[in-house]
This record gives structure tokens, C-alpha cells and sequence, in this order.
């Protein structure tokens, strides 16, 4: 049994070119309300056909090619009770690694074929349900393209390494490095910074709170300008990726923080991103970004399916000293921190 997290690299990124593969594929033959059906309604999330595809994938990946010779808890959407031991019968405390894995994320955006999905997983050493995304050692991040583009990127990280990234051409199967680097701008001025509000739900909440933002560091807005722009790319992995590529200087998803504001309308709190959502927050960290949760400390979700997972992230700390203050402001003249 290796005790090198770095032995599980190649593997897992060819598990992702499988997926990846796989998932074009389907996407090329299948009508688009094919992959949009709903499957199940599973617990951290709906499961679309599309999502299927991967699924059926990984387990037998990881029970064929890791777990022999790397006992494993694999941890992913979709599962029976949100996880697995491998191999089968391995008791869970006997597991080497915790792998979390979201096959898809993203499925909303790519079975439309309106933007990429992404391919997540993060391995930590296995400390049982204690297991955090900060005992994540290695991480890869996998870009499942639009048909119509041929061109998707690999990032992956070894903690305390850095992080890496290739972009790899389906036209000629070849890949090639790739240098990606956070935005050193030192303001969200005239850049990408957003709230998240992906659905129904307390989003007049959030948009305010982004105004107080926007405001805040940057003034009234000026008569035909624009102060900075948003992008609300539904999938956490992607958001991550934008703030990684230098694209995005700061973003927020605080959708678990709205509870209370729901609750206090007879409300239900919506669909949150969960820690599957941010396996590879590793890759992030490594490339130079700065992610918190809201109250600015270190993430500490568990490697589950379930938790609800509010975060935060910036490009730079400049970008950090200049909205964070702002961020936490609004939150508290609400009650939300």
C-alpha cells in the first residue's frame, strides 16, 4: 500500500479523461431533454440523466484501480448513503484515503450546452467523519466542454506544491501545459466580482448585499459606466476556476446564510453548494486565491454530501482587505454573521 497521495495523480486524471470522454459523448448523441430528465432526487442534490453517465464510472474506477491496493472511502453524490468503502467489506476506520468526488458539476449549465461542467475530487487522509477540506492533500479539477468546443483544462494540486494546469485539445487527444494565475488587480473595479443567486430564494437579499459591496469600495456609479460586472456561472467548481484563471476577482456564495431570512417568510432554505461542490478548493488555495468561509476563517466542511456550505473568494489579499470589511458589514447589520 502506498502512503503517497502523489501515486493516486496519474490515476484519477485518467479517471477524468474517461468521464469526460464519456459525458461528450452522450452529449453528442442525446437530444437535449434526454439529458435533462430527472433521474432521482437524491439527497445533497437532483440527479439529471446526464449525471448517470459519470456515475457509472467511478465506482467501478476506484474499486477496480485504487482500492486494491489503497483501501478508500469514497464519498460522492449519487451513492447509497452519500458513500462507499473499498474495497468491499473494508471496515471504515481501515480506509488509507477519504476521496470526495462530484462526477458533474455543473450538470445544469452543460446539459443545455450553455457552459462547461467540471470534474471535482479531493483525497485527504482518512480521519473518519472528522475528515475536512483542509486535510485535502491532493486535488483535480476536470473541464467536460460544450460539444462545440474543443479545447478543456486540467488543474490539479499536491498541498504545499502549487498548483498545475494543461489544456488538453479533443481534436488531436494532445495536451499541453498551462500557466493559470489569479488576478493581481488591486480592486474589483472595471473586474468580475459577484454574489451568488443562482435560484429562487432570498435572491433580492443577496443582491442588496452585493450593492452595499459594490458601493462600498468603489462609490456611486457614474453616469454610463459600469463599476465591475458579475458572472453567475452556475457551479462552484467553475466559480473557483474563473477566480484560479485570473477571470473573477471575488465571489461569494452565501445561499446557507439565508435560512433565517426564509424562515422568518414560512420558507424553506433552497439548494446550497455542499462540500462535494468545493473538492478541489485545494487547487484553488495552492494557485493563490483566498478562500474563507464568510467569517474569513479557513473552511472546515466536512468531506460529505449533505452539509450546506457558505464561502468566499479572492483573487488577492488587496482585493480581500478592500471587500471583505464591506462583505461582513452587510452580513451583520442583518444578523447573517
Amino acid at each position: 500500500m502506498s502512503d503517497d497521495v502523489r501515486a493516486l495523480l496519474e490515476p484519477i486524471k485518467r479517471l477524468h479523461a474517461d468521464i469526460r470522454a464519456a459525458v461528450v459523448a452522450a452529449a453528442e448523441r442525446s437530444a437535449q431533454d434526454a439529458l435533462a430528465a430527472i433521474a432521482h432526487d437524491a439527497e445533497g442534490d437532483t440527479i439529471y440523466a446526464v449525471d448517470r453517465v459519470s456515475e457509472e464510472l467511478l465506482v467501478e474506477f476506484f474499486a477496480e484501480q485504487i482500492a486494491p491496493w489503497a483501501p478508500i472511502v469514497l464519498v460522492a453524490e449519487g451513492l447509497p448513503g452519500g458513500g462507499v468503502t473499498l474495497p468491499r467489506g473494508t471496515r471504515e476506520q481501515d480506509a488509507r484515503w477519504r476521496v470526495l468526488v462530484d462526477p458533474i458539476d455543473g450538470t445544469r449549465g452543460l446539459m443545455y450546452q450553455k457552459r462547461s461542467a467540471w470534474i471535482l475530487t479531493g483525497v485527504a487522509p482518512n480521519r473518519g467523519p472528522a475528515t475536512s477540506l483542509q486535510d485535502v492533500s491532493l486535488a483535480v479539477q476536470t473541464e467536460i466542454p460544450l460539444v462545440k468546443q474543443h479545447l478543456s483544462d486540467v488543474l490539479w494540486a499536491v498541498k504545499g506544491e502549487g498548483a498545475r494546469a494543461e489544456r488538453f485539445d479533443r481534436l488531436t487527444g494532445q495536451a499541453r501545459e498551462v500557466r493559470l494565475r489569479p488576478s493581481g488587480a488591486p480592486t474589483i473595479a472595471h473586474g468580475f466580482a459577484m454574489v451568488a443567486r443562482f435560484f429562487p430564494g432570498a435572491r433580492e437579499v443577496l443582491a442588496a448585499i452585493d450593492e452595499e459591496i459594490v458601493h462600498g469600495a468603489l462609490g456611486p456609479v457614474r453616469e454610463g459606466k459600469a463599476h465591475c460586472f458579475e458572472d453567475q456561472y452556475i457551479c462552484s467548481g467553475g466559480q473557483l476556476y474563473e477566480l484560479v484563471a485570473g477571470h473573477d476577482r471575488f465571489v461569494a456564495d452565501l445561499r446557507p446564510l439565508m435560512e433565517p431570512v426564509l424562515a422568518a417568510r414560512g420558507l424553506r432554505l433552497g439548494i446550497c453548494c455542499h462540500p462535494y461542490d468545493l473538492a478541489t478548493e485545494l487547487i484553488a488555495r495552492e494557485a493563490g486565491v483566498i478562500v474563507t468561509d464568510p467569517a474569513g476563517a479557513p473552511l472546515q466542511a466536512p468531506l460529505d454530501v449533505g452539509t450546506d456550505v457558505a464561502w468566499v473568494g479572492y483573487a488577492n489579499e488587496k482585493v480581500r482587505a478592500q471587500v471583505e470589511p464591506l462583505l461582513q458589514a452587510a452580513l451583520r447589520s442583518r444578523g447573517l454573521l
